[in-house]
């Protein structure tokens, strides 16, 4: 099992629509066996795979969000959907993923993750560490794919800690290329201040339109930069209202009536498994 975070300084790149595709692509595509974490407290991750109606029927049956990995203290209290109700933390071995779909789990968003207090020191930092290796993970999935916040925070390193492996979005205009620069800061302290090593896998254009200026200038900056060269996939996402449009009804790219679109998750996918030594 490899662990995977999809990570970005900056919004608005489609790190969420790169995660939720990819995962469906590994499984629909490839058999893969995913964990899909929404680690991002607007969890949007979990949005694109459940309706408003599914995701608050299955907050009021107390299927486990990821405010349960995180959530160490013995009384807390938090509104759920409606009202205020007293949630005591739970053992990480029985918080147990909700299936989106075949072969492919998640370890659905929740907005109270806000609240939670999650300074430095507090060791939080490894809870999400701790879980995979509670539940076994390693034994339950080929991949465990995680959807990170767009701003350096202990929830972004918690899931740098859990992984092997970080691939990085980028929509192709000079903000979006100068936020992966900041990303390096992040790394270098997961490192650090924790010990663990954590690979690039590389870095996938995503909102591409291929015949743009800014494309080109995109891939030049990552082509000849010493850091990036070489990480920058061949393959990209392209921009499609389409696809967002999708994302509002539980739609992913793969089940859209748009052959190029899926053409080019499916090369995605492809050289994700080529990148990380799976095909």
């Amino acid at each position: 099992m490899k662990v995977i975070s999809i990570v970005n300084m900056k919004g608005g790149v489609a790190k969420t629509t790169l995660a939720v595709n990819l995962a469906d692509a590994l499984t629909q595509r490839h058999g893969k066996k995913v964990l899909l974490v929404d680690l991002d407290p607007q969890f949007n991750a979990t949005q694109c795979l459940f309706s408003g109606s599914e995701y608050i029927e299955l907050r009021q049956k107390g299927v486990p969000t990821i405010h349960d990995i995180f959530n160490d203290s013995p009384n807390s209290y938090v509104s759920v959907v409606s009202g205020t109700t007293r949630r005591d933390s739970r053992p990480l071995e029985e918080i147990s993923p909700t299936v989106a779909k075949d072969r492919l789990h998640i370890i659905i968003g929740d907005l109270e993750l806000y609240r939670l207090e999650m300074g430095t020191g507090q060791g939080r930092e490894q809870r999400l560490k701790r879980y995979l290796d509670a539940t076994k993970a390693k034994e339950k999935y080929d991949y465990v794919i995680i959807d990170t916040p767009p701003t350096p925070s202990a929830w972004m390193m918690s899931a740098l800690i859990a992984s092997d492996y970080y691939l990085v979005p980028v929509k192709p205009e000079p903000l979006s290329t100068t936020g992966i620069d900041l990303l390096r800061g992040v790394i270098h302290r997961c490192s650090e201040n924790f010990g663990h090593p954590i690979s690039l896998l590389g870095v996938v254009l995503t909102i591409a339109e291929i015949n743009t200026n800014v494309f080109r200038e995109a891939k030049s900056f990552l082509d000849g930069n010493d850091v990036w060269r070489g990480k920058r996939f061949n393959a990209h996402l392209p921009k499609r209202t389409a696809i967002a449009r999708g994302q509002f009804s539980q739609q992913q790219i793969l089940d859209l009536q748009d052959a190029e679109s899926k053409r080019l998750l499916a090369n995605v996918a492809k050289e994700f498994l080529e990148r990380i030594g799976d095909e």
